[in-house]
């Protein structure tokens, strides 16, 4: 990670410097100018002498070239830093301005556009030792061009390595539960540490979002596993309540039955006939019950009844 980091933020940086922003119109200019010399020395061959042609020559040449050179375009989002000869002189753009060539240069074009780059912590240790990837988005903007010219070499690479630090600092000092459940707050505070940092170089931090955390294999297997007999704790929990619920019940329901023996037999009676009314169903009934309520000769006489219907049918 850290090398890519490195190769991508010196191709940045290289590319530019390569960019030595000569707009299409001071292109077309000098093309103009150098058919102007051309021409001229055609139609003039022959009447005026080769000193005064090569004068003619070299002085739209000149002229073609210095406006190549000075004639400087920056967008409407740029700014470009102009040092002379050396020294800082102004912030210059957007639009169209001139400088004086060799004596000025134009090194730092400044997007104030905002900026959406991504960053990354790799293998970092929580605070309880354990290794998670977390992968990060920022969302930020040059708001005074003068210092991230001059405040910072790099000033792209520089707002990269704080960003990287400060979500390596804040996971290693971070349970890893509370940055499972508390990526609002590591944004926010990943958004204040990365500001702070950055606000001597013109930069300002809008925003940090966290994208994904990726934490190993075998710990993934166990919070599932954990989750899974959480679940079935919570299963359990509630079937208790509700025997609790139903022993209630029942308890509240045998009040009733203390002093009215008939209407226990009544309901006995009743749930022995629900019970046989299902073919092939097996009910069992304790031995006291068939004493107390005289069960055995009510099923009895149901069994014989059910024997007889077929035979009268017949």
């Amino acid at each position: 990670m850290d090398n890519k980091f490195i190769k991508k933020a010196l191709q940045m940086d290289k590319a530019a410097k390569a960019d030595p922003h000569i707009p299409p119109i001071a292109g077309a200019i000098f093309g103009i100018v150098s058919v102007i010399a051309v021409l001229g020395a055609i139609f003039g061959d022959g009447k005026f002498s080769d000193a005064v042609l090569g004068a003619w020559v070299l002085v739209w040449t000149l002229i073609g070239m210095y406006i190549l050179f000075a004639l400087k375009v920056a967008s409407q989002w740029e700014k470009a830093v102009v040092l002379r000869l050396g020294k800082f002189m102004k912030l210059a753009g957007p639009g169209a301005f001139w400088i004086i060539p060799i004596i000025d240069t134009t090194p730092t074009w400044i997007d104030h556009r905002v900026m959406v780059t991504p960053f990354a912590g790799q293998k970092t240790l929580t605070k309880d030792t354990v290794t998670v990837d977390v992968d990060a988005v920022r969302f930020w903007l040059v708001w005074d061009a003068e210092k991230a010219a001059l405040e910072v070499e790099n000033y792209r690479a520089a707002v990269d390595w704080a960003a990287q630090t400060a979500l390596r600092d804040i996971i290693g000092r971070t349970m890893l539960a509370d940055i499972l459940v508390g990526r609002s707050m590591i944004d926010k505070e990943l958004q204040q540490i990365i500001d702070e940092r950055t606000t001597p170089w013109g930069v300002t931090v809008q925003s940090v979002e966290i994208r994904d955390i990726v934490i190993p294999q075998d710990l993934e297997d166990a919070r599932s596993r954990q989750a899974q007999a959480e679940r079935e704790r919570q299963a359990r929990v509630i079937l208790g309540e509700s025997e609790k619920q139903i022993a209630a019940s029942f308890a509240e329901a045998s009040q009733a039955y203390i002093h009215n023996p008939t209407a226990l037999h009544l309901r006995a009676m009743n749930m022995l006939f629900e019970g046989l009314k299902e073919k092939g169903a097996l009910v069992i009934v304790p031995s006291s019950a068939v004493d107390t309520m005289n069960l055995g000769g009510l099923s009895g006489m149901i069994s014989l009844a059910q024997n007889n219907m077929p035979k009268e049918n017949k």
